[in-house]
């Protein structure tokens, strides 16, 4: 039933700094949003940065914020506050900073290419986040790694043998479509959010498996892929970026390394 009391009107955003809500160590799924902000050279706020920064992702996790009745309770980091506003989920947090950063397409000329920019996002996520942590802990996220390390092994071995190359191999299509345009971008001829995602899946799958990203490269057949993982980092605030303590090191986050899944493929 409608209420005749007035809506809350919420604060402007405009000229307000974002704050990433993320795990301290770790560069996971929080790296997505960083390097975004990072490349449109925007004021932010990391509480992985902060000395007391993971108190504030332990109280979003266990309910205590966000403390008001705008925002719904969120389930877990990555979290995004802008303003009044506090959302979660790595590709929702980038879908609503693609246009106000400047890295999606225009609206105007092209109001459908924020759709199919998400659409490259959640592949990507799927296949070179997501599953590459599936690796590592195949049976369950509750356990350790050496409570399923055979698991593990029979996972990677499949994954750099067939749906690594398959997933990169996708990618390879888009960049030589039509729709990717000029340039080594994926889609419209310009850099996206979507590109920054897939230049740190490829980063991060490098990291994790040496061997068969190597032999990838090296066999050509998805040259675009790493043309624009190049391209990417060698974009100069992306770069700085990359170069600064800022960067956060692989370590126990979703691109671990361990010799033993270490495959050629």
């Amino acid at each position: 039933m409608a209420s005749d009391a007035p809506a809350k009107r919420q604060k402007s955003s405009k000229d307000v700094p974002y704050r990433l809500i993320y795990w301290p160590g770790l560069p996971g799924r929080g790296e997505h949003i960083r390097l975004a902000l990072e490349e449109a050279g925007v004021e932010y706020v990391d509480t992985a940065q902060l000395e007391d920064g993971i108190n504030e992702v332990l109280a979003y996790n266990s309910g205590e914020k966000p403390s008001n009745d705008i925002n719904i309770p969120l389930f877990a980091s990555p979290i995004l506050q802008h303003g009044d506003l506090v959302i979660s989920q790595t590709p929702n947090i980038l879908l609503y900073l693609g246009p106000r950063l400047g890295l999606a397409t225009d609206s105007e000329s092209d109001p459908d290419g924020l759709y199919r920019i998400n659409s490259l996002v959640l592949t990507a996520l799927d296949g070179l986040s997501n599953e590459p942590h599936d690796c590592h802990h195949p049976i369950a996220t509750g356990l350790y790694y050496e409570d399923q390390k055979e698991e593990s092994k029979r996972k990677a071995e499949d994954y750099v043998k067939n749906r690594l190359p398959k997933f990169l191999g996708y990618f390879e299509r888009v960049l030589a479509s039509k729709a990717s345009g000029d340039g080594p971008w994926l889609y419209g001829g310009k850099l996206t959010y979507a590109d920054l995602v897939l230049f740190q899946c490829v980063d991060g799958l490098k990291f994790m498996f040496p061997k068969a990203t190597s032999k990838l490269e090296r066999e050509g057949k998805h040259a675009k892929v790493f043309g624009l993982h190049k391209a990417v980092a060698e974009r100069p605030r992306i770069k700085s970026y990359l170069e600064s303590s800022r960067r956060q090191k692989y370590s126990n986050g979703i691109y671990r390394y361990y010799e033993e899944l270490d495959f050629e493929g």
